[in-house]
């Protein structure tokens, strides 16, 4: 278990990643990779979209108490995946563009939302 992360939670990240996963096999795209870990973080979700690589970070929440799912992507958070990204790509030899998406999974829905090319 990822430490801080209670069981529960973790259960619900996994369950948000497999419907992410599914809806951007369903938009036509190619799962490359998924939970890759480096010692600055982890990526939910790798793709190859057409001639694109895209680094898909996954937030999923069981309400809006606490906002919509992607209100919870911060600078520092979208900092962190370009520097990912490029790290992914460096590991696997890719020379392909990089695009970063953010998708919000509101249960029980599901409600997806995919925001592509995410900017803060």
């Amino acid at each position: 278990m990822m430490r801080g992360m209670s069981s529960n939670r973790m259960k619900l990240g996994a369950v948000g990643e497999d419907i992410a996963a599914a809806e951007l096999e369903a938009a036509g795209m190619e799962i490359l990779d998924r939970n890759w870990r480096c010692c600055e973080g982890e990526i939910d979700i790798v793709a190859r979209d057409g001639d694109v690589v895209v680094i898909c970070e996954v937030k999923t929440r069981r309400g809006l108490g606490f906002g919509a799912p992607l209100e919870s992507i911060t600078h520092e958070k979208l900092a962190r995946l370009r520097r990912l990204a490029v790290m992914w790509a460096q590991e696997h030899h890719c020379r392909l563009p990089l695009r970063i998406d953010a998708i919000g999974i509101l249960l029980p829905g599901p409600v997806i939302t995919h925001e592509r090319g995410v900017e803060l």
